[in-house]
């Protein structure tokens, strides 16, 4: 067998909203409850377990690689929802997207401040 990413803990200040959150701006199934988390599927199989925290949450950095039919739902989500979104990873360049690698990307943030990626080519090139 091969080594494959089978899920991650997901810290946040308010489990719930925060599950909905990915579910609903990634286009993705609703998040069910397994013990203290609220696991959201991503289509690979891979999932993100959100777990409730407490107050002081460190932000993590998460990339999604979709294509580019889900890149333009998922942007066009983010710009209905009045999300700030970057061409960057520190922030710098607001409501632009990038072309790295070919391809097409953007960051926004969670409720958490949890860094948020889309890209559309894996980092160096498909």
């Amino acid at each position: 067998m091969s080594v494959q990413l089978n899920h991650t803990i997901v810290h946040a200040g308010d489990r719930d909203e925060t599950a909905a959150f990915l579910v609903d701006v990634l286009g993705l199934e609703p998040a069910p409850v397994y013990g203290p988390f609220r696991v959201v599927t991503l289509s690979n199989g891979v999932s993100l377990d959100v777990v409730q925290a407490g107050d002081a949450v460190p932000p993590q950095h998460y990339a999604f690689l979709v294509g580019d039919e889900e890149f333009d739902q998922i942007w066009g989500r983010i710009k209905e929802r009045g999300l700030t979104y970057w061409a960057d990873p520190h922030h710098q360049r607001p409501n632009q997207i990038n072309t790295n690698d070919g391809g097409r990307g953007l960051y926004w943030s969670d409720p958490n401040g949890h860094n948020l990626e889309i890209i559309t080519v894996p980092y160096g090139g498909g």
